[in-house]
């Protein structure tokens, strides 16, 4: 989901690469800590075009499947 206060946001947080994340440049996430009810995620290589707000449950559900 698209928040369009993401772009407000996006300075504040700590965000942190994928830990699947390469030094060549490859296609990945970050996702920032500390939002107190979402989990957001932007592109690593152009974190300008915006992030994505995840609701935690949602997120962790997603990180669950994964595993």
């Amino acid at each position: 989901m698209r928040d369009p206060r993401s772009a407000d946001l996006a300075p504040t947080l700590h965000w942190r690469k994928s830990s699947y994340s390469n030094q060549d440049g490859g296609d990945c996430v970050e996702v920032a800590d500390g939002h107190p009810t979402h989990t957001p995620v932007r592109d690593s290589t152009s974190p300008a075009t915006g992030t994505l707000l995840f609701p935690a449950p949602a997120w962790q559900a997603f990180l669950t499947t994964l595993r």
